[in-house]
């Protein structure tokens, strides 16, 4: 089990690396999965739209794309965060930058738990979902 965070061209965000992999962690085995090698690699909106562009075919920004390596119950991924869109989307929903960059942290995860948010009600099941993940916090 290993979660990893890097950077790709820009600052690490400030996070403190072994609480949000506790967190992480307690958030799986709600789910009753448990961790696998999961990598967080923080970027800009131009590296994670030339992402989208090149493995989704999506011409657009986005705060967090997940690729899922998952295997039964063993949580493993890529999840690509663009800062950038961090600190636009805390300012829009007026909320802070450590909050919603936790938010987005734990957004890939719960896909990873097979939590959608693209179909109908599926938003407000995810958005209710982060924020029980965000109370373990």
């Amino acid at each position: 089990m290993a979660v990893t965070y890097q950077s790709e061209g820009i600052k690490m965000p400030d996070i403190k690396k072994r609480e949000t992999t506790e967190w992480i962690k307690k958030v799986a085995a709600s789910y009753e999965k448990r961790l696998g090698e999961i990598a967080y690699i923080f970027c800009s909106d131009e590296k994670i739209l030339e992402v989208n562009r090149q493995y989704l075919q999506h011409d657009y920004f986005t705060d967090i794309i997940t690729f899922d390596y998952c295997e039964g119950n063993r949580l493993s991924g890529d999840l690509f965060i663009s800062l950038d869109t961090i600190r636009t989307n805390a300012e829009q929903f007026k909320t802070s930058y450590d909050d919603e960059l936790h938010r987005v942290i734990i957004h890939g995860i719960l896909h990873l738990c097979g939590i959608n948010d693209k179909g109908p009600g599926e938003r407000e099941i995810m958005e209710e979902a982060e924020n029980k993940a965000l109370a373990m916090r």
